[in-house]
């Protein structure tokens, strides 16, 4: 009999109060099993991953199972499994062992990442597990009964919970916004304007794209992936796109950054230096532009021209834009509905996530600056 296992893992904390969700599905695509495990209270993420796996194989071997297929949105654990990458960590050594020890019991057993957004439900049944370690639960299977009460506590949370449409009156649909800086270039390093330039990602800067890509992942489903034109952007939106299942990135030129013009290139201190009256005028007010460039009012301008192109496009859509510092403080600058000064008082890391979401013309910040994925 050949069946298809769906496994998640997580750990609030990581490390921290873990648990695992397995689904077994038949060859028909009936559910067969669905195990909520409590992994532990100091365990981490890798550790949840794994030890989904393992009850998902033992559950199928259980089943009479005698082909396997494994889908997780683990990228570690598949490409572990595979053989296509090395265990280095003692604990996961352990686990990888243990798990191909099990998959040896079935004549096939194959490997397929997925998106979470496709891992629904083995995420649902880590989270029960996760909420039953908070709650002190040892490790060990989470009971049918407390399973369905977890279940319908969360449900009725999700129900009873109101969001900022209700807050604000407003019914129009919600489009959500995760708007991501791109990773470290040579330029940033050095601390320079780098705007129409076109550096490409260091390898602390794809490093960083891997990471914050996992991150948005794990924010839920993406429905749209758009990109600056510019070359660092590009590729943090690829890197996203491999971890979202291969979606297509659109290119937007409306979310370039702001054109720097005679300033391209040069440190703050060396700009200051060499155009010490152009630069004072233009850190004195956004409506002035660089000589040959383009001021943040301009910008501003071109930014809430594409923004609502892709709103009216994609209503009631999540849409992942990936481009740079000053587009991203032009989005928060519109959903908050105020002057130029965003552009001063708001600062965003390399590879950080903002969230913005508007409900027609109100717009509402949800997060700003996340760079946690980077810790």
């Amino acid at each position: 009999m050949r069946v298809k296992v769906y496994t998640d893992g997580g750990s609030r904390g990581n490390p921290g109060v873990a648990g695992s969700g397995s689904v077994v599905y038949g060859p028909g695509g009936e559910t067969l099993a669905e195990i909520a495990y409590v992994v532990g209270q100091k365990s981490s993420n890798n550790v949840a991953e794994y030890t989904g796996l393992i009850r998902g194989l033992e559950a199928a071997a259980e089943l009479g199972a005698t082909e396997v297929e494994v889908y997780m949105d683990s990228k570690l654990v598949i490409e572990q499994m595979a053989g296509r990458w090395k265990i280095k960590h003692p604990d996961m050594k352990k686990l990888a062992l243990e798990a191909r020890d099990l998959a040896a019991r079935f004549s096939t057993v194959t490997y397929t990442w997925v998106p979470r957004a496709k891992n629904k439900k083995a995420d649902e049944l880590s989270n029960v597990a996760m909420d039953a370690a908070a709650k002190g639960a040892a490790p060990g299977i989470v009971g049918e009964a407390e399973q369905n009460a977890q279940k319908d506590a969360s449900a009725e949370k999700d129900h009873v919970v109101a969001g900022p449409a209700h807050w604000s009156g407003h019914d129009a649909p919600r489009t959500r916004f995760v708007l991501l800086r791109h990773g470290q270039t040579a330029q940033s390093v050095e601390k320079r304007y780098s705007g129409t330039s076109d550096p490409e990602l260091t390898d602390t800067g794809r490093e960083q794209a891997r990471r914050a890509a996992a991150a948005v992942a794990a924010m839920g489903p993406i429905d749209v992936v758009v990109s600056s034109p510019l070359a660092r952007a590009r590729e943090t939106a690829r890197a996203c796109a491999e971890v979202l299942g291969g979606v297509d990135v659109a290119v937007e030129e409306g979310f370039r950054e702001v054109d720097f013009g005679a300033f391209e290139g040069l440190t703050r201190a060396e700009a200051s230096e060499r155009f010490a009256e152009e630069f004072g005028a233009w850190e004195a007010s956004t409506s002035v532009a660089p000589p040959h460039g383009e001021s943040l009012t301009q910008l501003h301008r071109r930014v809430t021209r594409a923004r609502l192109a892709l709103q009216e496009k994609h209503a009631g859509k999540t849409i992942l834009v990936v481009t740079h510092m000053a587009p991203i403080k032009s989005v928060i600058r519109q959903a908050l509905g105020v002057g130029g000064e965003v552009f001063r008082h708001v600062f965003l890391d390399l590879a950080s996530v903002s969230v913005v979401e508007f409900y027609g013309d109100f717009g509402v910040v949800r997060c700003v600056n996340d760079v946690s994925h980077h810790r």
